[in-house]
């Protein structure tokens, strides 16, 4: 069955029970400051939990995209994806573990031709909740004893056992059982985990777990003996009935809520594993094609390089859905997660010595050919109609295109300095810091480049300089860092240049009255505040961005001079507003085009201005400008906001 068959069928069978089929909710969550992104069927619909009436009624069932940034790491193995699909059941009040239990049974053990999976009942096992003696709320007594009806019926023996934790699961193991209980760690669903983490006013309840059983050979690393939440991989958990029914008070204890729910989550992709009886979820259709596609690209085949196939396959799904969503790669929150994503694939690509992934470097320009990356991206847009992915693949294909050429542009020199750093067998904490700042690498690329190398990592130095950081871009966040930057990372300094030429074109454009009056610049773009008193034309826009373009593409040399502050005044140095200066000041120069930093020949520079720095080497390595907003601020003083690629 494929994939797009199996989630179908799932809704067509709720639609026949009266439940009206909803759309999926953005990867964005709204109104919920809680979470980056919508990690479960039940965040979009949490208002409805609560007992808010839902407009479609007491039933719908849908089919929401999820994305979990916590599992990064864990993309490698052959289950764990960062973007997924959960098929999803709702009962706002209305039906609860009597119609729950048995139609989550009959859809997945139905055959194909009446509606449903096709899943052997015999290779079905389930957990219930063991109850929680901290809170006094009690086992499911309930949802096993229809367990074993429900079994029983199918004649299959619906042995119980009592697996009190995960640990004491390891040492009983199976037991000959069908049914297993097991405490809030493993049997208790909420937003925040278990009972003890759950801020008052969030709903929770415990929840009834289906196993698929691969029957693949236990490993003991995992324990002595194997059981339903065992780790060694016999097991895929492909569905969990959520009763929600409880919520917490401020004084700590928990009470009923309003209205009893439903929340049924199934995995799309892991029910197609099990209906493949292939515990690798890569091995589902929605992946074939890529996978075909990469081992064309990169003459290699997915069975020798299992790990860096499926940190492709998964980041680039995930980069494809979260870019439909809106989310730009950014150094912060969600724009970060994503560039992280893009980045590890084209580290894993190159490790695949992907033969259509072409970078040249002429003169420090940089040219990047069409990639694997972008192939694969296309291909997912074409898999997921239902998504409707190719109406945005126009704003999709250039934003993955323009963040693998960025990362490009600082790969080849980061790389060359790790190795210079990792000459004595290790890499400190500051050297992490260092290749995060000026190369942008991720903690994750250096840390998987010292793996590959056999070296070591201080990661407790590294988030100590991390921290240190991050403070830093809260203080910019309030848009009162130092000189207007906020970090020295490679995005923000090509930007700072930029602004210095923005600076000049305007001045070439409106008049040399126009003078800076503040700026803010960031990773993602850089803001600046300027006197004139009138709205800027388009034409006049783009003169600007035309003069600032030309000098770019120019490739002038950026030169840091010190001198006295009275000889920097005549020589004409912009100066930024309300700025004191101290008796020597660091002036940076850009162009002509034969200076060096023994000869700045000010006379004929493009561009000179008080500053301290950090800048580009030449303006070359900035990028395409683009001017993206142009307004008013204050009386006289206009502001833009622009950016490069």
């Amino acid at each position: 069955m494929r994939t797009q068959e199996l989630r179908d069928k799932f809704l067509s069978f709720y639609r026949e029970r009266n439940h009206k089929e909803i759309p999926s909710s953005s990867l964005v969550p709204e109104n919920d400051p809680t979470t980056l992104f919508t990690g479960s069927g039940m965040q979009p619909l949490l208002p409805f939990l609560l007992g808010r009436p839902h407009p479609q009624g007491k039933r719908v069932t849908d089919s929401q995209k999820c994305f979990r940034a916590e599992d990064i790491e864990e993309v490698g193995d052959n289950r764990h994806t960062t973007f997924f699909e959960m098929l999803g059941n709702w009962s706002f009040g209305d039906y609860f573990k009597q119609e729950q239990l048995p139609w989550i049974f009959e859809f997945l053990t139905k055959s194909q031709e009446e509606g449903g999976a096709n899943l052997d009942p015999h290779r079905l096992y389930v957990t219930v909740f063991a109850g929680d003696s901290m809170t006094g709320i009690p086992a499911d007594e309930e949802s096993i004893s229809i367990w074993k009806k429900l079994f029983t019926d199918k004649g299959i023996e619906a042995k119980y056992v009592a697996l009190e934790s995960n640990e004491k699961g390891n040492e009983l193991g199976m037991q000959g059982g069908r049914i297993f209980s097991y405490d809030v760690r493993k049997n208790w669903w909420s937003r925040a985990g278990v009972p003890a983490k759950m801020p008052a006013g969030e709903p929770g309840g415990p929840d009834s777990e289906v196993f698929y059983d691969f029957q693949t050979p236990h490993d003991q690393k995992f324990g002595k003996e194997c059981h339903p939440n065992c780790d060694c991989g016999r097991f895929l958990e492909i569905g969990n009935s959520v009763f929600m029914e409880y919520i917490k008070k401020e004084d700590g204890s928990f009470e009923r809520l309003a209205q009893r729910n439903v929340d049924f989550g199934g995995g799309l992709e892991r029910i197609a594993a099990a209906i493949n009886d292939d515990p690798d979820v890569f091995n589902i259709d929605i992946f074939d094609e890529v996978k075909k596609s990469l081992e064309v690209s990169t003459e290699k085949k997915y069975e020798d390089y299992k790990r860096e196939f499926r940190i492709i396959l998964d980041h680039i799904r995930a980069a494809v859905f979260i870019l439909a969503d809106g989310v730009v790669p950014s150094n912060t929150g969600r724009g970060y997660v994503l560039r992280r994503l893009i980045r590890r694939a084209v580290r894993f690509a190159d490790k695949l010595e992907a033969k259509d992934l072409r970078v040249t470097n002429v003169a420090k320009k940089f040219t990047l050919h069409r990639s694997l990356l972008t192939d694969v991206a296309e291909t997912f847009i074409k898999i997921y109609k239902n998504y409707d992915l190719v109406k945005q693949s126009n704003a999709i294909v250039p934003e993955l295109e323009k963040e693998e050429k960025k990362f490009r542009t600082t790969l080849v020199s980061g790389i060359k300095e790790f190795e210079a750093r990792a000459k004595d067998g290790k890499i400190t904490g500051q050297d992490a810091f260092d290749l995060y700042q000026s190369y942008g690498f991720p903690w994750e690329l250096t840390e998987e480049m010292a793996k590959d190398r056999g070296i070591s990592v201080d990661r407790e130095a590294f988030e100590e300089e991390f921290k240190k950081h991050r403070e830093l871009s809260r203080t910019a966040s309030a848009g009162v860092f130092k000189g207007g930057l906020a970090d020295r990372s490679a995005e923000t300094t090509r930007l700072h240049t930029a602004h210095h030429l923005l600076l000049k074109a305007l001045q070439m454009v409106l008049g040399p009255e126009v003078k800076q009056r503040g700026s803010n610049i960031t990773a993602e773009r850089l803001r600046m505040d300027f006197s004139y008193v009138n709205k800027m034309t388009e034409e006049q826009k783009k003169e600007v961005e035309r003069i600032v373009n030309e000098k770019i593409s120019e490739d002038l040399p950026v030169i840091r001079s010190e001198m006295p502050k009275e000889e920097a005044e005549k020589l004409g140095a912009e100066r930024e507003f309300g700025q004191k200066y101290p008796d020597t000041v660091s002036v940076y120069s850009i162009g002509p085009k034969d200076a060096v930093p023994d000869d700045p020949k000010f006379s004929e520079a493009f561009s000179i201005e008080f500053c301290g720095g950090p800048h580009v080497g030449r303006t070359g390595e900035i990028g395409r400008f683009e001017i993206v907003k142009e307004e008013a601020v204050a009386a006289g003083i206009r502001r833009i906001k622009a950016r490069v690629s």
